[in-house]
């Protein structure tokens, strides 16, 4: 499978695109040594989460690395975010600009059509499949798109992350009760920062699926990843460090599937 899939039975698809740490061997062979490290993935999303198959949300989580493919990337591969810069469809480059695939190996455009079918399509037509499933069955249904990322990325951003960055493409992604309840489940605590529409408004798939006018509320939230594990290699999570950011997760998300309820 290209990805893993749990059905649930709230109104509620937690989607984590960017998990993934396979990569096909055609293309693996190409890469270069750093990129078989694959530090931009978004790690161990799935045991922080751990708490959603109890909860009774719907998840997916992606295999292929990010480097295959970036999920959450237009198939046309327009920029997000025009002025600033951003890696693509298929990356060439890592968060930190070192080349991914040795000299003359990068994809080309039939390559890049390929993986779009076999690993773009696959994830997206699950998760429309999916909300169509919950929206038949409840009326209205909310998209948590959950991604994670080093702390300090001065490509993108100068300084330090805010800790909790949620992403509702200002607004127009999800209707504002549902902003309000998560990002005020996240504001009644004062250990961890939040900001709201900055650097991360979210990416394709919060900005795509999140339709309010056809009840379908998409929330992006990109958390800094020293949270919960060690930023270098070999990136191991950190229990100890989870714990803490794991309890307001499950407020956070709460708050939205009582949001969605009403």
């Amino acid at each position: 499978m290209d990805f893993q899939f749990k059905a649930g039975t709230l109104p509620f698809l937690v989607s984590m695109p960017h998990v993934g740490t396979d990569i096909p061997d055609d293309i693996a062979a190409r890469l270069s040594p750093e990129a078989l490290l694959k530090p931009d993935t978004d790690w161990h999303l799935v045991q922080l989460y751990d708490f959603l198959e109890q909860m009774g949300a719907s998840t997916i989580a992606a295999r292929w690395s990010r480097y295959v493919i970036d999920l959450n990337r237009p198939p046309e591969d327009t920029n997000l975010y025009p002025g600033m810069d951003t890696t693509g469809l298929c990356p060439v480059d890592t968060f930190s600009s070192a080349p991914l695939y040795k000299p003359g190996q990068e994809p080309d455009e039939d390559e890049v059509r390929v993986r779009l079918k076999h690993y773009w399509h696959p994830y997206h037509s699950q998760v429309r499949a999916e909300l169509n499933r919950l929206l038949a069955i409840h009326g209205k249904v909310v998209l948590w798109d959950a991604h994670s990322i080093a702390s300090v990325v001065p490509r993108f951003f100068e300084g330090r992350l805010p800790d909790l960055n949620f992403g509702t493409a200002s607004g127009a992604s999800c209707a504002p009760g549902l902003e309000q309840a998560v990002v005020g489940a996240a504001q009644a605590q004062d250990r961890f920062s939040v900001a709201v529409n900055g650097r991360f408004k979210g990416g394709y798939i919060t900005r795509h699926f999140g339709k309010p006018d056809n009840n379908v509320h998409a929330i992006q939230l990109e958390m800094a990843q020293c949270l919960y594990m060690d930023e270098a290699p070999p990136f191991a999570y950190r229990p100890e460090r989870a714990r803490d950011i794991q309890g307001l997760l499950q407020q956070m998300m709460e708050a939205a599937v009582n949001w969605v309820r009403t």
